[in-house]
């Protein structure tokens, strides 16, 4: 029954597939290897395979391969799956739509042993994909994610995170997609000591292709009284990834990621003894407290676990743990049976030491035997040491290291970690340093919970005094320490006391570094995505959210989130500039209207843009930044957890029934309340039997015409025919919402309100009851146009709908007054006026057609504006980079030789050929299948100077080369599937290249054709 009632045959076929490559794995055979980022989602690859199947393999692909061979894969997969999700909404709402749709696939991808939750997900993935943002927002809701601004200028940041190439779970474009899908823009991914070129170059470039904002901070300790000190050197100044790592391989750094290692591999050593000592002296203790065997820790596999990572002291707690997890299973289960005939003495024992079992995570294995302080047998990593095997970074001065940092680049940033410093120690490593430290990590999430951030105020004094250069106030800070250092008997605390009053001697002289440019700060979580008892990553502003968030944060239901001690200055900007393009009217028009009051910004480009100022923070009781990520459950093992056989529920809600019976019931639910009302309401027996079935056939018809003017259909000559742009799901949401505006505005309004409320009748009070009633529909169909995620123009045009059916439902009763005498005696008027609501529900339609027939229209246009967006500069770069192969050769005039042009090509840049290639295949399924995609074109080509609109005309000539457009079809261009897109190749190539050639030469103002006429089709361009 579930299978013929629930999920449609889609889902279950794109849940067999995904499923099929989840249990392979990233494999060079699957489909989703084959596939090339430089294929546009909108483009060919259509005719294949669906979307949401490319989007499960790029998933699967970034979550599947962790190992460091598998970082162009997973960059390529990312490359993929942003265009995917970024072009699947049929709304204005992408980002968010994005977001959900990456969150519920790698549900999907979680839920493998649950089929029907499996089913669910995939049929909500595909419900979302429509872009509709009710539905967006309600899985944002369920996900605990956050909206954000469409303009995609939110304010949220975590400048302190790890990789799995540290001590974090993610590798690096795993890391960044999470970021992008809460809605990070501005990142820091801190390496301890070094950081290696591959790295670097996975998240580099992957925050490149997501649009965040990354910066690489090494984190270097540092010998500072007894203890070590934590800086976050970030250089900064590079134009693109290649340019960070051309930095990273000049000798200076070659040199200093070398003493790194060794740093690294000195915290290693003591991380190793440690195991030892767990073999040694901690796991025996254990077995013989939980009776249980705690198997010993083997050194190659525990480092083989650590992988690319550095080795920590956070690895060896998990790996303790994960060895000692199916013991501790296996020993549960058999305590539990013995408890079924153990003395209630024995059963409380049980109890304990089950309730014993189940607490023994990671995190209490790392605090009870693990950290440094409980193992005080082993010299301290945490303790500086001037033993000859200590590395010499590790015995560096604070400012001798922070010199030589800052030599190696002059545009850097250094921030100073605060865990367990008191403001005297910020202050004497600012003078020390004179200046080269630029940012203090003011909060530090993890730091801050676990209470190593006791002095953050008077931290945060020091640096407003700093900041604002306001002598007296410094001199005041200075003063207190001096008098409290002069308190104490310690020599430390006299030693430092002598240089406070060097200092104070010399004020302008600490705040001249800081006058140009000021202390600035950093927040960040310091998350690894490991422990279930830590927020995750991402701190946000809630100002600059959209509404809907803030009102979100405030209810506190769904999201909690935690507001920090930390004030920020925000700064909101607005900058208008001219648009890149112009059609040569809107040149003309633009500056003109300009000049007219109201009409200032008519035609600019508007930038919306959030700033923090971060020379003035306040840390105070309550903030204004909040966490973003949530908690895990709870700090157990899951050991006590009852486990109940899941039964398969008999019904899986409305929103889950298949298509076709949704449609169903959708139909019958609006037509059964507009029959019953016209029978109840009507006297002639005409509109009474027959008034319902005409008021859903006005409806469904004029949802036809409207589809075909919102595709652009009516102009163009593609391949589309008329039923491939009807939405039937949205035609029978139309019926739906029809119907029930019979009984709402027929009966509810006229009969009970008006009628017998308010005794306003049509005989007495025509105009005032039709006014009255014109009003509450258009209310009524701009509020479920709201709901169903209408374009916003489609939404106000429905509130003036009624108006503006006025004088069409004149026209059209004068038009049937006039003809009715030719084909019956009947005195017109006689069927007019009963008729009145049919012609009125006709003329409503009318205009409905037209206002959301151009609504659709609008919105096509905007998608087909981001997609040739994409496209065409993927054209222009591709054109670019033929130019810089070929510096001898006129790249442009061999274009318009495809024959030469392939043959140059396919021994020195095969790669740029069939990049050369797709986009001409992308840019033709545009034309002739995707809506409103030709008069889109056109409109762009306008704005196009004469030499862009010859590289895009010619560029489409390479698509004349039969043979090797043919062969890509083979390889596996478009994977196994390729029959329907190579046909539709062969069938369209020549009067596409015609067509283009006419519609680019229309531009050439006088000049020559754009493309060289001659007698065969392969002689084009």
């Amino acid at each position: 029954m579930l299978g013929t009632l629930f999920f449609d045959k889609q889902d279950r076929e794109l849940l067999r597939m995904i499923n099929e490559t989840i249990d392979h794995g990233p494999s060079q055979d699957l489909e989703h290897k084959v596939f090339d980022a430089n294929l546009h989602p909108h483009g060919i690859l259509e005719l294949t395979t669906t979307h949401e199947y490319r989007m499960a393999h790029a998933v699967i692909n970034l979550l599947g391969n962790l190992e460091a061979g598998g970082a162009p894969d997973r960059l390529m997969a990312l490359r993929i799956l942003r265009d995917e999700v970024l072009h699947s909404a049929r709304t204005p709402f992408r980002y968010n739509t994005g977001r959900v749709l990456i969150q519920i696939m790698k549900e999907i991808i979680r839920s493998r042993q649950d089929e029907l939750t499996q089913l669910k997900l995939v049929h909500d993935f595909r419900k979302v994909t429509s872009g509709n943002p009710r539905l967006v927002r309600q899985f944002l809701n369920t996900y605990h994610l956050l909206e954000m601004p469409e303009e995609w200028n939110q304010l949220t940041v975590d400048h302190h995170v790890h990789d799995a190439n540290t001590k974090g779970r993610k590798n690096a474009t795993h890391l960044i997609m999470d970021a992008w899908i809460k809605g990070i823009r501005y990142i820091t991914v801190v390496y301890y000591n070094y950081v290696e070129p591959a790295a670097a170059r996975e998240l580099l470039q992957a925050a490149e292709i997501m649009g965040v904002d990354v910066r690489i901070g090494l984190e270097f300790r540092t010998p500072f009284r007894d203890r070590f000190v934590c800086f976050v050197w970030a250089p900064r100044g590079f134009s693109d990834p290649e340019a960070f790592l051309s930095f990273l391989a000049e000798r200076p750094m070659v040199a200093l990621m070398n003493e790194g290692r060794k740093a690294s591999l000195w915290m290693q050593r003591h991380v190793m003894d440690t195991l030892q000592l767990w073999n040694a002296k901690h796991a025996p203790a254990l077995a013989e407290e939980l009776e249980i065997p705690v198997p010993l820790l083997e050194p190659e596999a525990f480092l083989a676990y650590v992988g690319t990572g550095q080795t920590s002291f956070l690895h060896l707690a998990e790996y303790a743990h994960k060895t000692l997890l199916k013991h501790l299973v296996q020993r549960v289960k058999a305590l539990q049976e013995e408890s079924l005939t153990a003395t209630s003495e024995r059963q409380s024992q049980i109890a304990q030491l089950i309730r014993r079992m189940d607490m023994l995570t990671t995190e209490v294995i790392m605090e009870t035997w693990l950290k440094p302080e409980r193992n005080p047998e082993l010299p301290s990593p945490d303790v500086p040491d001037n033993a000859p095997d200590t590395p010499e970074l590790l015995r560096m001065p604070p400012h001798v290291l922070l010199d030589w940092l800052s030599c190696l680049r002059s545009g850097y940033r250094i921030t100073l970690q605060l865990a367990e410093l008191t403001a005297e120690d910020v202050l004497e490593l600012l003078w020390d340093c004179q200046g080269m430290i630029t940012h203090l990590e003011l909060f530090n999430l993890k730091e801050w919970q676990e209470g190593h951030l006791r002095h953050l105020t008077a931290i945060n004094d020091l640096q407003i005094a700093i900041n604002k250069g306001s002598v007296l106030h410094l001199k005041q800070i200075l003063r207190g320490m001096i008098r409290t250092l002069e308190a104490s008997s310690s020599e430390k605390d006299k030693e430092r006391c002598a240089k406070f009053r060097i200092i104070l001697r010399n004020i302008p002289s600490l705040q001249a570094p800081y006058k140009v440019a000021p202390l600035r700060i950093r927040i960040g979580t310091d998350s690894t995505s490991h422990s279930g008892v830590r927020h995750g990553m991402g701190l946000a502003m809630p100002e600059t959210l959209p509404h809907g968030a803030r009102r979100q944060i405030a209810r506190g239901k769904q999201f909690r989130p935690i507001y920090l001690p930390v004030s920020l200055s925000l700064e909101f900007r607005e900058t208008y500039a001219e648009q890149e393009r112009y059609s040569s009217f809107m040149r003309w028009l633009g500056p003109r209207l300009r000049r007219i009051w109201g009409f200032g910004h008519f035609g600019l480009r508007c930038t919306k843009e959030w700033r923090a100022i971060s020379g003035i923070t306040q840390i105070g009781e309550e903030g204004n930044v909040i966490t973003m990520g949530g908690i895990g459950g709870e700090l157990n093992n899951g050991l006590r957890a009852e486990r109940t056989e899941k039964t398969r529920p008999r019904w899986l809600g409305f929103s889950r029934l298949s298509t076709p019976i949704s449609n169903t019931l959708k139909v019958l639910a609006g037509f059964i309340p507009a029959l019953v009302t016209f029978l109840y309401t009507q006297e002639w027996w005409v509109l009474a039997w027959f008034g319902a079935p005409l008021w859903f056939l006005i409806t469904g018809l004029r949802n036809i015409p409207q589809a075909i003017l919102g595709g652009g259909g009516m102009w163009s000559r593609s391949l589309l025919r008329w039923n491939d742009y009807v939405s039937w799901t949205r035609v029978c949401d139309s019926l739906l919402y029809t119907g029930l505006s019979v009984p709402l505005l027929e009966y509810f309004i006229r009969v009970l309100l008006l009628e017998d409320g308010l005794g306003l009748t049509v005989k007495d009070h025509q105009f005032l009851v039709f006014s009255i009633i014109a009003g509450a529909n258009s209310i009524y169909i701009s509020l479920h146009n709201i709901y169903r995620g209408f374009p916003k123009e489609a939404i106000i045009g429905n509130l003036f709908r009624s108006l503006l059916a006025i004088p069409v439902s004149v026209f059209y009763n004068d038009v049937l007054a006039l003809f009715l005498p030719f084909f019956t005696t009947a005195d017109p008027l006689l069927i007019l006026e009963p008729g009145a609501a049919i012609i009125s529900k006709t003329a409503s339609d009318t205009v409905a057609a037209i206002i959301e027939g151009l609504a659709d229209w609008r919105n096509n246009r905007r998608l087909r504006y981001w997609d040739y967006e994409t496209k065409l500069q993927r054209l222009f770069d591709c054109y670019a980079k033929l130019e810089l192969a070929f510096p001898d050769q006129d790249i442009l005039s061999l274009l318009s030789r495809p024959e030469e042009f392939t043959r140059l090509t396919s021994t020195e840049a095969r790669s740029l050929q069939v990049e050369s290639i797709i986009n001409a295949l992308d840019l033709m399924y545009f034309w002739l299948y995707q809506p409103c995609a030709q008069q889109t074109l056109t409109s762009i080509l306008r704005t196009m100077t004469r030499e862009e609109r010859v590289i895009v005309a010619r560029s489409q000539g390479i698509l004349s080369r039969v043979r090797e457009v043919s062969q890509l079809f083979v390889d596996g261009l478009l994977g196994r599937n390729f029959a329907r897109a190579l046909s539709f190749y062969l069938d369209s190539y020549e009067n596409y290249i015609l067509t283009l050639n006419k519609r680019c030469a229309g531009f050439s103002n006088g000049h020559r054709p754009l493309l060289r006429r001659r007698r065969h089709i392969s002689d084009y361009l």
